[in-house]
């Protein structure tokens, strides 16, 4: 298990929702309206991730570190 977790949140312009992924636990796939739906996943996600895998027998804690992308436009005229 890695000494911290990292998930990155990005946000779907098209499907018009957050999705998560990370490189530190694959398999993680957390999908919600707000980054803050997401935040309230992460947790039992890793764990029903840990404990299908080899979790070990005593319970510690690892930080997770939920870093958000997202990108929009700005539309600007030709002579600003």
């Amino acid at each position: 298990m890695p000494s911290i977790i990292v998930v990155k949140a990005t946000f779907d312009d098209e499907g018009q929702v957050w999705f998560t992924e990370s490189v530190d636990l694959p398999g993680l796939r957390i999908e919600g309206d707000t980054l803050e739906e997401i935040q309230a996943k992460l947790p039992g996600a890793i764990q029903d991730l840990v404990e299908a895998g080899d979790g070990g027998d005593e319970p510690y804690d690892v930080p997770v570190e939920l870093i958000a992308h997202a990108s929009s436009r700005v539309r600007l005229r030709a002579d600003a």
